[in-house]
């Protein structure tokens, strides 16, 4: 499908049918990324003793039940009623359909920007710096979402166990920075926009919606972050129209989709 889109004071044209699926699969019982330890996400066929889910043991359909922790299974975005007392859920908050966004890469490095709690010696930082490098001259328009795959991009990131291999984290300063430029939809390929273990401090996140301790910003709560992502190294980095698809979950955080459409000016 074919459409013609205005974005700023400029028209693209974008096929609908050819689009860049940046989500990490859910493969139930097999391999995935996982962080903080816990289960994997499982499915398995429903039984009662009498019916079984499961054609090859002679059910008469496949009917399984699934477990899954988004936050810690795959791919997912979550919203402000992640870090609020308000359990403010994604499906309310996520208003935006179709999403001008900006695909960049960026190398996690050590820093002395800041964070809290206070750095140790082998934490990698996304830095302001970098940011403001790669998105000096970025359109407005097509900051609305931000997609940042870190280099090197490893396929392992598809199965990833983050309690083995220590991920990178966003400065407070780089934070901060996509604040100024108003970004609203921020996509990372880490299981967390903050270090794994922060003594529950979680800065980058209350940057991010601009919280003070537990209380909602209504001026905030429809951005979204989404983590665990995967962009192919095939994919360019550049401007896209991104599809964030989530499932109708009333819950802070749900397994999601995010497409890239390819837009050319015409």
């Amino acid at each position: 499908m074919n459409a013609a889109v205005e974005i700023g004071n400029k028209k693209y044209s974008v096929d609908f049918s050819q689009g860049h699926d940046i989500s990490i699969p859910m493969l139930f019982n097999g391999e995935q990324p996982n962080s903080y330890g816990v289960p994997k996400a499982i499915g398995q066929p429903y039984n009662d003793g009498e019916f079984i889910g499961d054609v090859r043991k002679g059910g008469y359909c496949n009917f399984e039940t699934y477990t899954l922790t988004p936050h810690c299974n795959g791919t997912h975005t979550e919203c402000i009623g992640h870090i609020t007392d308000e359990r403010v859920d994604l499906l309310a908050s996520l208003k935006d359909i179709m999403i001008p966004a900006t695909l960049i890469s960026v190398a996690p490095e050590n820093s002395s920007e800041r964070y809290e709690p206070k750095l140790n010696g082998e934490d990698l930082l996304i830095t302001k710096a970098a940011l403001q490098e790669q998105l000096c001259n970025t359109p407005k328009d097509f900051l609305q979402g931000l997609i940042i795959r870190t280099i090197p991009n490893e396929k392992s990131k598809k199965e990833r166990d983050y309690m083995q291999e220590q991920p990178a984290f966003f400065s407070i300063e780089a934070m901060e920075y996509l604040n100024t430029l108003g970004v609203q939809h921020l996509l990372v390929d880490m299981p967390s926009v903050d270090r794994l273990f922060d003594d529950g401090v979680l800065s980058s996140h209350h940057i991010f919606w601009e919280t003070k301790g537990t209380e909602k910003n209504k001026h905030t709560a429809n951005k979204t972050i989404t983590e665990m992502i995967y962009a192919d190294n095939k994919i360019p980095d550049g401007y896209y129209l991104m599809n964030l698809q989530i499932p109708a979950f009333v819950a802070d955080a749900a397994p999601c989709r995010p497409i890239l459409f390819d837009l050319n000016e015409v």
